[in-house]
């Protein structure tokens, strides 16, 4: 039952600031201590999960390389790499989100921008501005993908790299309370899977809870093709499990592709 009524920018921002309020996980900003061990060249961020992105995929030097932090507020990933010499844009449909980022620039003196907006409209940007894009797992809560590649091949310079971490697909088979709660893999959802299709705006709320964010699953043609269709080139692939996830125990929850822009 398809709710047409659902703007999922609105609802995916008021979800996402709510969550910084909770403290929730991936809204938790890295410490001071991450900061500096990263200003001396140690450091490490995810991409996918909790696995540290292979350094191999990200310059040798990130001094002076523009980064875009693509639907990555928090205050994790955007200081980390600002603190390792990039300079660093942080882009999220998030205000909490980007708080939580410029709280951490402010804090330890980080060379850091914020930029509010929808990840499928990168239009605050030129052609040709970025070096690399950093997307970890974000593209589950926008219901399409093409304006998203389209916009990352636009905004980066020929040479330039996008790393992209996303869920399974295949996660959305199973019933969410019963893999959360239970820790039991009931299949239930046909592919793909929404929560504005699937599920009324009643159901959701009982479900869910009416201020939970809205999540889409997207086909592998999605993810990998649409890159591909972009214009990008792939040149890597990983794939990781969920281990506080049920589901972890027989597939793996996120991949995550290293894409670059021919030039």
């Amino acid at each position: 039952m398809q709710d047409m009524g659902v703007d999922p920018v609105a609802h995916n921002r008021a979800a996402w600031d709510k969550y910084v309020q909770e403290g929730d996980e991936w809204t938790r900003p890295v410490s001071t201590e991450d900061v500096e061990r990263a200003r001396k060249g140690d450091w490490s961020t995810v991409l996918i999960g909790h696995e540290s992105v292979d350094r191999s995929w990200l310059p040798t030097d990130l001094t002076g390389k523009d980064v875009l932090c693509l639907a990555s507020g928090g205050g994790q990933q955007g200081p980390i790499l600002a603190a390792a010499g990039a300079r660093v844009t942080v882009f999220d449909n998030s205000p909490g989100q980007l708080g939580q980022d410029r709280m951490v620039a402010e804090r330890d003196g980080l060379d850091l921008r914020t930029v509010l907006g929808d990840m499928r409209d990168l239009g605050a940007f030129g052609d040709a501005s970025f070096d690399v894009v950093f997307h970890p797992v974000s593209n589950l809560f926008v219901p399409d993908l093409a304006p998203v590649w389209r916009e990352c091949f636009r905004v980066l310079r020929p040479g330039g790299s996008l790393l992209v971490g996303f869920l399974n697909p295949d996660v959305y088979l199973f019933d969410h309370e019963a893999l959360d709660e239970r820790g039991e893999l009931n299949v239930v959802h046909k592919l793909p899977y929404s929560d504005v299709t699937h599920y009324s705006a009643e159901e959701r709320a009982t479900k869910f809870g009416a201020d939970a964010a809205l999540e889409y699953s997207h086909t592998l043609t999605a993810q990998i093709g649409g890159q591909l269709a972009a214009g990008f080139v792939l040149t890597g692939f990983t794939e990781a499990p969920d281990h506080s996830n049920a589901a972890g125990q027989y597939l793996s929850n996120y991949y995550a592709t290293l894409a670059v822009k021919p030039g």
